[in-house]
């Protein structure tokens, strides 16, 4: 009829005549819907079939892995049998973006000095990642809970890993004097994890080199350090 205002049902309302102070409500709830609704299933039946059949295989040592091994497998038998896989996956994590953020915060651009304490922090910070990162998978064989899912979890978070311990250490070596390197090392660092992580995707075989993860993690762990001891100024060093 003309002399009614035709309404269509939007976002499920189920008023279609409502005060205009509601109108707004509706509309705003409409634009979150959009917002947060995914526009396809976040894994696809095939998808889900590839992620059951997965298996992880892996081929190669590092250098200081044969070193490393019987330090986690003692920190290992010490982990109770009912914390899961995942559980010391989140803690390693957490514990590793807390004490990078206090860096963050000390020092915004990377060219301030914070506490010596702090960069002492982000060492333990990362040394703890480490070695809850390479017990998770041990404490899933070892209560029998390994899946393919609880390994994309796991690397998941290394991809987080990744960013705060680059940042970290460029604060430490105050590269925020150089923004150009900075950055580089930002995208050099996961530019390396995708790439690794590509590659185990077309072969099927997560490969390590002679110096990889942990050799790696063990030399920012000695430069996080050594700033916490010498102070940011040790980097400084003119010719």
């Amino acid at each position: 009829m003309s002399g009614h205002r035709s309404t269509r049902k939007r976002c499920g309302d189920s008023h279609p005549e409502s005060p205009v102070g509601f109108g707004h409500m509706s509309t705003t709830g409409c634009v979150l819907n959009k917002l947060f609704q995914l526009p396809t299933p976040p894994l696809s039946r095939h998808q889900l079939k590839r992620l059951e059949e997965h298996r992880y295989q892996s081929a190669g040592r590092s250098l200081l892995e044969p070193l490393m091994q019987g330090y986690w497998e003692w920190l290992v038998r010490r982990v109770p049998s009912w914390i899961a896989p995942n559980l010391i996956t989140i803690i390693g994590l957490s514990i590793n973006i807390c004490t990078t953020i206090l860096l963050v915060f000390y020092c915004p651009t990377a060219t301030e000095q914070a506490p010596l304490w702090a960069y002492i922090a982000c060492a333990c910070g990362l040394f703890i990642y480490q070695s809850l990162d390479a017990i998770d998978g041990k404490q899933a064989r070892r209560t029998n809970s390994s899946s393919p899912l609880g390994e994309l979890f796991d690397h998941g978070c290394d991809s987080l890993s990744t960013v705060f311990v680059v940042l970290g250490t460029c604060i430490a070596v105050q590269l925020g004097t150089n923004p150009d390197w900075m950055f580089f090392c930002c995208f050099a660092g996961t530019f390396m994890f995708y790439c690794a992580h590509w590659q185990t995707y077309v072969s099927g075989t997560l490969r390590f080199g002679i110096f990889d993860v942990t050799e790696s993690q063990i030399i920012i762990i000695i430069c996080q350090l050594l700033t916490g001891t010498l102070g940011p100024w040790f980097w400084n060093f003119t010719n």
